[in-house]
């Protein structure tokens, strides 16, 4: 019998179904495939993986194979997995960055609801609470740090090519907004993705730091596999909105977190309500308590309720979070008891 043989375009169609344990990104997409060779109709596929974890290139290898043999014609699959484990690591297979106690991602599992100002409020708490604070801004595709903290100029580097962070309010900031000119868009893929966030982590001179807050873009992909693989998180803080369709992937962004064993310190909800300045009328414009009930139902702490007001959105549009900008405004004291939460619990 004739056997057409197989394609590498077939192959590598074939491996994008593959879904990293945990993720909905693909392995092609990862860039973790890093070589398919063919023999007729005998495929081989090399995948390289930085992870000390034995489940996942099980999971993955297992999860390959399966798809290769669903080709029509296919003869023997090899899959060969080569763990690249870093360097210096912990139990986890992460590593420390240099002078940083405690690592945080503030995370959520969709966009718009407010992640960036509560990671930025949440440094700003933190610093003003007597701690010294980091603030990295990891969403290469839409930075948004810069703005919150009224950054323009460029960082500088030191003589061994670290990059010396920008510092604003006492807190030491790096974000892709600073290497970019103001309408120019990150035009990234993903091994460069990858390149820019160990950049970002690990040659910069974060110096001593208490904590160095992770502004994570939303959802599961490149940036946050980079980071789970390869830093050793103190854990993870979710930020959601009250309605039911931002808490469907916040479960997605805590089950993220759960599956590489990085604990969840909590979880915000921001956009909580709305008071009326005229009579101070409370209004759950999104819902009411869909955090508070999350929380409870993933077991981790809640941390407090956002209201949404004018004042926050305009103290961060000049670069000034909003607990510096007014500190007795409502939404600035619940972040303020959301940082004081977290300090107390790390330290």
């Amino acid at each position: 019998m004739f056997f057409k043989s197989i394609s590498e375009e077939q192959v590598r169609d074939a491996l994008k179904t593959v879904k990293y344990p945990g993720f909905s990104r693909d392995i092609v997409s990862f860039g973790i495939v890093r070589d398919v060779s063919l023999d007729g109709r005998d495929v081989t596929v090399r995948i390289a993986l930085a992870v000390n974890d034995a489940a996942i290139p099980q999971k993955i290898k297992t999860d390959t194979e399966a798809a290769l043999r669903s080709l029509s014609g296919v003869g023997k699959v090899n899959v060969r997995i080569d763990i690249e484990a870093p360097p210096q690591t912990t139990g986890t297979g992460t590593t420390h960055i240099p002078g940083v106690r405690h690592v945080i991602a503030v995370a959520s599992g969709k966009g718009g609801v407010g992640k960036s100002t509560v990671a930025a409020n949440l440094a700003a708490a933190l610093s003003l609470q007597g701690a010294s604070v980091g603030l990295c801004d990891c969403d290469l595709y839409g930075p948004s740090i810069g703005l919150m903290f009224g950054v323009r100029e460029r960082p500088a580097a030191t003589d061994d090519n670290r990059i010396i962070p920008v510092e604003r309010y006492g807190i030491r900031l790096m974000s892709m907004s600073f290497l970019l000119d103001d309408d120019s868009p990150a035009i990234l893929r993903g091994p460069m993705v990858t390149r820019y966030t160990q950049q970002f982590l690990r040659q910069v001179d974060w110096g001593e730091l208490d904590f160095l807050i992770l502004d994570l873009p939303p959802g599961t992909g490149d940036i946050q596999l980079t980071i789970v693989q390869t830093v050793a998180l103190a854990g993870a803080i979710i930020v959601t909105t009250p309605q039911e369709v931002a808490l469907l992937d916040a479960r997605k962004a805590a089950s993220m977190f759960q599956k590489v064993n990085v604990p969840i310190l909590g979880l915000i909800e921001n956009m909580s309500f709305f008071l009326s300045p005229s009579d101070g009328k409370r209004h759950n414009i999104f819902g009411e308590g869909g955090g508070r009930r999350e929380a409870a139902r993933l077991g981790v702490p809640f941390l407090g309720e956002i209201p949404i007001d004018i004042p926050t959105r305009e103290s961060g549009d000049r670069g000034q979070p909003i607990v510096v900008a007014e500190a007795l405004n409502p939404a600035a004291q619940a972040l303020a008891a959301a940082a004081g939460a977290l300090h107390r619990e790390l330290t």
